[in-house]
């Protein structure tokens, strides 16, 4: 017999969180996010396995959010419903952001004929709020609501270099200069100065550090308080574009930014 969870009350002292601490919703959520575009279909073993949760414990956890309508089960597969996206719906809502970047990206694409995204910092990660593909097949493969890591990405760049200077030595302390390719930059010395030359310029260039072939140019776009709350960029394999001809281009990704900015000036949720 499976030894299941431990009680609610004891959940908080035994890991040094605060005592009122919901373990059960913790178990929950991390069940929901073992879910992603290469795992859309687990079983409850894998779900187990991958959660680090009893299977009697995941069997439970599933049924629930069944019920709840997050979660679809047939053939002893389970996959989530397109109802967990109104987990993230009501913040990127708020946020503004998406909605009034989305048709000038459009715009930037149509220009340029390249892939465009816009991002926020969470953790360790970028996420993609928004995206406009590029006429042109990537391989790599970016949805909306993807993370990758932000020390190997042109918008991870830019939002690091404009965080204040405690908060980036905390990023540092806590996220490791991971290598993603050979050509990624792990050494904190050498990352500090790509961030300085990112703030001396303005934009971040990423060449083949998150992906082979793939580079990216990346800009802030700022709040009406001048504070960088989210980035821009274009990306596009070496073959089409030389990492010359992404830097002719950042002026116009400088202007699909300002234009962006400007549409979010009298966003009350974009000034806080």
């Amino acid at each position: 017999m499976e030894i299941d969870e431990e009680p609610e009350e004891q959940a908080g002292t035994a890991t040094g969180r605060s005592r009122d601490f919901v373990q059960s919703l913790e178990r929950g959520l991390a069940i929901i996010r073992v879910f992603n575009t290469e795992r859309p279909s687990l079983t409850v073993s894998e779900i187990a396995h991958l959660s680090g949760l009893t299977r009697a414990a995941v069997r439970r956890f599933l049924l629930t959010l069944t019920e709840l309508g997050y979660v679809y089960g047939k053939n002893n597969r389970f996959e989530l419903t397109p109802q967990v996206l109104e987990l993230g719906y009501a913040y990127l809502s708020a946020l503004s952001f998406p909605d009034v970047a989305l048709p000038r990206l459009e715009r930037l694409v149509a220009e340029t004929a390249e892939a465009s995204e816009g991002s926020i910092l969470d953790r360790g990660d970028i996420v993609y709020v928004v995206r406009v593909p590029g006429p042109a097949l990537m391989t790599i493969s970016v949805n909306v609501g993807a993370r990758r890591p932000a020390h190997a990405t042109a918008m991870g760049r830019v939002l690091l270099a404009n965080l204040p200077a405690p908060d980036l030595d905390d990023f540092l302390a806590r996220y490791p200069l991971t290598p993603v390719l050979p050509r990624t930059i792990t050494d904190p010395g050498e990352f500090r100065a790509a961030l300085k030359q990112v703030r001396e310029e303005g934009y971040a260039l990423v060449n083949q550090e998150l992906e082979e072939g793939l580079v990216a140019i990346a800009v802030g776009v700022r709040d009406r308080l001048g504070r960088v709350r989210a980035a821009i960029n274009l990306s596009t394999h070496i073959g089409r574009k030389s990492v010359a001809d992404m830097r002719a281009l950042v002026p116009k990704v400088r202007e699909a930014a300002d234009d962006i900015e400007l549409g979010l000036r009298h966003s009350n949720h974009w000034a806080d």
